[in-house]
C-alpha cells in the first residue's frame, strides 16, 4: 500500500509507509546524562476560542503526554517555548500548567523543571517591573516543588540599556533562588524579540556577559541551556563553565554530537525535538549509559534530518510539526493548537514530516498514522 504525498514542486510522490514501529521499552532514569524533553500542550478542540483568546487546554491529554515522557525515563521541561509560551499560551495558562504538571510529577516520581519568565507583562516595562515579574513566576515554580528555568525575557530585552542591566537583574534573581536554577539563552531564531540578549548582538560579547552572570553565582546555577543552533559556540561556552555547572544542549540541529561529547566534556539535554523523539531518544541515551557512544550515534544521528526539517526557518513555528506528529502518533485525538498555530506550516512540510517520522518508526500504530495523514490530505483536496 502506498500514499500520495505532495512534494515541494507542486507535484506528488508515492510513499510506502513502514509496517513496524521502532521498539522501545519503558525504562529507569539515565545514569550518564540528565535529559529533559520540552513538552507541548494539547488544545481543547471543542472550545469556542480564537487565536487572540486565552488558551483552552485539554488538561487530561496534556498530562497524559507528560506521563508518556516520564515512562521512558525522560524529564519534562514544562511551560517552555515548546508549550507555545508567548505564542498562544499566556502566563495564566502557563501558571496552571506548571501547577498541574508539578503535581503530576510528584505523583509518578517524574523529573520536572519549569520555565520562569516575565510574560505577564504585556507592554513596555521598567527594569523594576521586569524583576518583579520574574520574582512572581519564580515563587510559583518554587512553591510547586519544581526546578526553575530562568528563561530569556522579551521585556528585559526591550528595557535593558546594556550588559550591566542583565547582570543586575539576573544577579538579583539568583540571590533569591532557594535552589540552583537553569539559565536559558534562547536565540532570536526562536524568538525575534530576543535579538541582542545579554546586551549585545555580538555573540562573543553576549557570551562574556552570560558567563559573567554564572561566574558571580556558580552555587545558584545548576546549568545552562543554550539554544543558538551553533554547535561550536555551545562547545566553547561549555568549556568555560565553572566546575559543577552543567550545559544542557538546546541545539535541535546538532544534539547527537553535543550529547555524545568529546575528550573535554559533553552536554546534557533539554530539547524540543525530544517531544516527538521521546522513546527513541531514551533508548539512545540508555545505550550511551553503557559507554557505547558509537551505538548512541547510530540510533540518534538518523533523527537529525527530521529535526532540521521541523526546526527550519521560521524556526519558531517548529511547535506546529511537534503537535502534528503527536496527533499522528495517537497521543491526541486531533490536530488543533492553541492560538490556531496548526496553520503555521504548509501541506508539503507536513507530508515530509510524516515521511521522515514514519521512516524512523516513531508511530506506535503506523496504520493509524497513515489513516490520519490521508484524512489531512483529503481536507486539502488530495485524493488517494
Amino acid at each position: 500500500m502506498t500514499i500520495r504525498l505532495p512534494d515541494f514542486q507542486g507535484g506528488f510522490r508515492a510513499y510506502e509507509p513502514r509496517e513496524e514501529p521502532f521498539a522501545a521499552a519503558s525504562g529507569t532514569p539515565f545514569t550518564s546524562r540528565t535529559v529533559f524533553s520540552a513538552a507541548h500542550v494539547v488544545a481543547d478542540p471543542f472550545a469556542d476560542a480564537t487565536p487572540d483568546s486565552p488558551a483552552a487546554v485539554d488538561w487530561d491529554a496534556t498530562l497524559a503526554f507528560r506521563r508518556h515522557l516520564w515512562s521512558h525515563g525522560l524529564g519534562v521541561a514544562e511551560a517552555m517555548d515548546t508549550a507555545q509560551r508567548g505564542m498562544g499560551l499566556d502566563w495564566a495558562g502557563a501558571a496552571e500548567l506548571i501547577r498541574r504538571s508539578a503535581a503530576e510529577a510528584k505523583s509518578v516520581g517524574g523529573l520536572i523543571a519549569c520555565g520562569v519568565g516575565t510574560d505577564q507583562l504585556t507592554g513596555p516595562a521598567t527594569l523594576a517591573e521586569v524583576r518583579a515579574a520574574y520574582e512572581e513566576q519564580l515563587a510559583l515554580v518554587e512553591e510547586s516543588g519544581a526546578q526553575a528555568i530562568l528563561m530569556a525575557s522579551r521585556a528585559l530585552a526591550a528595557a535593558a540599556k546594556g550588559p550591566e542591566d542583565y547582570l543586575e537583574v539576573y544577579g538579583h534573581l539568583l540571590r533569591q533562588a532557594t535552589e540552583p536554577v537553569i539559565l536559558h539563552w534562547l536565540g532570536p531564531m526562536f524568538d525575534p524579540a530576543l535579538e541582542g540578549y545579554w546586551g549585545s548582538s555580538d555573540l562573543d560579547a553576549a557570551t562574556d556577559t552570560f558567563l559573567q552572570v554564572i561566574a558571580a553565582h556558580p552555587d545558584k546555577v545548576d546549568g545552562i541551556k543554550v539554544s543558538l543552533l551553533e554547535a561550536q559556540r555551545e562547545i566553547d561556552i561549555r568549556r568555560r563553565l565553572p566546575q559543577g555547572v552543567r550545559c544542557y544542549t538546546g541545539d535541535d540541529f546538532n544534539y547527537p554530537e553535543l550529547i555524545a561529547g568529546d575528550e573535554q566534556g559533553f552536554s546534557h539535554a533539554l530539547l524540543g525535538i525530544f517531544d516527538p523523539l521521546g522513546p527513541l531518544a531514551a533508548e539512545a541515551v540508555r545505550v550511551l549509559d553503557t559507554g557505547d557512544a558509537k551505538g548512541f550515534r547510530e540510533l540518534l544521528d538518523p533523527t537529525v534530518e527530521l529535526s532540521r526539517h521541523l526546526f527550519q526557518a521560521p524556526t519558531r513555528f517548529y511547535k506546529t510539526g511537534v503537535v502534528f506528529l503527536a496527533w499522528l502518533a495517537g497521543h491526541q485525538s486531533h490536530f488543533t493548537m492553541v492560538g490556531g498555530l496548526q496553520s503555521a506550516r504548509s501541506l508539503p512540510h507536513f507530508a515530509r514530516a510524516y515521511e521522515l517520522a514514519d521512516g524512523l518508526g516513531l508511530f506506535p500504530d503506523p496504520k493509524l498514522a497513515e489513516e490520519r495523514m490521508k484524512n489531512l490530505l483529503c481536507l486539502y483536496g488530495v485524493t488517494q
